[in-house]
């Protein structure tokens, strides 16, 4: 079940609304959860309703003629008018802006992480402003599936709950192990074997791989156009190697680009500190040494893959990112994309080996009520996005049809975890073949629980286009529990005051462009990292890190469960 979003990046603290109508009050407990303060009708069957729907549409689904729209509206009497707009983020994003701001918004939104949704400050501030109805009470009266998931998965509570105990929208669920630990190597072991190398332990061990990479023709074309180590502006190289000399909570994939940490209980910065200093020091001399693809923090992920789809010899050493199907393609006819496994965390010369956790859902809301709905509307779509909850809803949502996109499993199928029972397979889609439209993809990706993932039908054979999600599975064993525990913020649980949102994000963006920016100077030399050092940390006060540290320990204080 190789998620879509592993290619997607979405930022997830809080950010700006366009919309600028004042702020007020939060509305008090009254036990009703409808925008206009009434309580629910109690509703039996399924009424005959049309909802107004805005979502996003990839290029090869039509939603409208969607199988999965036509089973909802058999099974709940549902019929929708869909608003779409592109999976491109930044369009969507304005598009959903203005259809608020312009007060012509829809019953309902159904967003996807990835290419946008609301952020926990939208919801707050379009809480005050009446247009977000809270589901609690949607919830415990017409959808048991969503509560049930709630509790059993304390995380995705706390992820849902605003700090006044309200709903204002659902988050998906995605609890994706691989995409939890992104911060992997890609090597190719072909050229190890040949040179009679092991796999690098060490940040020297590394050194030394890279120089024989660079200068012993692994690829036996007697050219010198083995590029060791490269990466994209997207799939970014820094926190792989910094987990080597400090704690690095960075996603290579771009879903978080905060060093945030916790520090004694205290909200810290790391890329201030000594240890990350030492980080750029030894990326410098990998750099200088020409050890670093000169593009590796320019080029974008359609130029790594270039590199990695080389033609006729391959040229591509190793690659920081979350999974090798983004700089080489899977199922090469001459079996390259076979030749590259994962790297475990490297130790570092004062003994620190840490790989970095990425929360894998992202928060703040991708299902969203509007007050347009009423309240009829409200309760059928509801009882939409519980049957979503559900393994038959998820897996229909998802994929599709029975028979079209998916077949239960069968005697001698595997589940990728193999302590599960294997419960469905994918029906892969032939070569050439036009595409199913049976499902709405990652639109219905919501109670993606960890059971529910790993007990989907998986190849084998690792190094198989159909063993490619047991592959990842496998591969990050390799990751898992070298996290720092103690030092991970939950940002996914910190609810920003929405009258600071504006400064937050200013300030994030201004301190996290410059850590950035500066890291690739001192990466690429334009920077010496003694000599230029105690000015750069000067710089970051300067754009008010105390700040922004002291916003963020007061919004985590705040946090029921730490």
């Amino acid at each position: 079940m190789f998620a879509p979003f592993t290619k997607k990046r979405q930022t997830a603290v809080a950010g700006l609304s366009l919309l600028a109508l004042a702020l007020a009050a939060c509305s008090g407990g009254s036990g009703t959860d409808d925008a206009q303060g009434k309580p629910l009708p109690t509703i039996t069957g399924n009424p005959p309703v049309t909802l107004d729907v805005f979502a996003p549409q990839s290029a090869d689904v039509n939603l409208a003629t969607n199988d999965f729209t036509a089973l909802l509206k058999s099974k709940f009497g549902i019929s929708i008018k869909w608003q779409t707009t592109t999976f491109d983020g930044g369009p969507a994003r304005e598009k959903r802006q203005i259809s608020l701001a312009s007060g012509d918004y829809p019953d309902l939104y159904m967003l996807i992480p990835w290419v946008d949704q609301f952020t926990q400050a939208d919801l707050l501030k379009l809480s005050n402003q009446g247009v977000v109805v809270p589901l609690n009470q949607l919830i415990d009266q017409y959808a048991p599936n969503i509560k049930k998931a709630l509790e059993q998965s304390p995380g995705y509570k706390e992820m849902a709950t605003a700090p006044d105990g309200k709903i204002y929208g659902m988050p998906q669920w995605v609890d994706c192990f691989h995409c939890s630990y992104q911060d992997k190597l890609w090597m190719n072991s072909a050229w190890l074997k040949k040179l009679g190398l092991e796999q690098p332990k060490t940040t020297e061990d590394m050194r030394k791989v890279l120089e024989a990479f660079k200068t012993q023709d692994p690829n036996g074309n007697g050219k010198a156009d083995e590029i060791p180590l490269s990466a994209d502006v997207k799939d970014v190289l820094i926190p792989y190697f910094m987990n080597a000399f400090i704690y690095d909570p960075q996603g290579t994939s771009g879903n978080n680009n905060s060093t945030l940490v916790l520090n004694g209980g205290k909200v810290d910065l790391q890329a201030d500190k000594d240890g990350w200093r030492e980080g750029l020091r030894y990326l410098n001399g990998l750099y200088k040494d020409g050890l670093i693809d000169r593009g590796a923090f320019t080029q974008n992920p359609d130029a790594l893959q270039t590199q990695g789809d080389h033609a006729g010899t391959v040229i591509l050493g190793s690659a920081t990112v979350l999974h090798p199907g983004i700089f080489v393609t899977t199922g090469s006819p001459d079996g390259r994309d076979k030749q590259y496994d994962a790297v475990p965390p490297l130790t570092g010369p004062s003994g620190a080996n840490f790989t970095g956790y990425n929360f894998p859902s992202v928060p703040g809301a991708t299902f969203v009520l509007t007050s347009k709905a009423t309240p009829e509307e409200q309760i059928q779509a509801i009882k939409m996005l519980d049957f979503i909850f559900t393994d038959e809803g998820q897996i229909n949502g998802q994929f599709g049809s029975e028979g079209k996109a998916w077949v239960k499993a069968k005697a001698g199928d595997v589940a990728l975890d193999k302590t599960l029972k294997p419960t469905f397979r994918q029906i892969p889609l032939k070569v050439g073949s036009k595409p199913l439209n049976s499902g709405w993809g990652a639109i219905a990706q919501y109670n993606n629980t960890e059971v529910f993932r790993n007990s989907e039908v998986i190849g084998t054979d690792l190094y198989s286009q159909a063993g490619y999600e047991r592959r990842l599975f496998e591969a990050t064993k390799l990751y898992a529990g070298k996290e720092d525990k103690a030092q991970i913020y939950p940002f996914w649980k910190v609810w920003i005051d929405p009258s600071l949102a504006g400064e937050v994000a200013t300030l994030q963006t201004n301190i996290e462009n410059y850590v950035q920016q500066n890291a690739l100077q001192f990466i690429t030399g334009s920077k010496n990292i003694d000599s230029d050092w105690d000015s750069y940390v000067k710089g970051l006060q300067g754009l008010g890190l105390k700040r922004y540290l002291e916003i963020q320990q007061t919004a985590f204080d705040k946090v029921p469960a730490k």
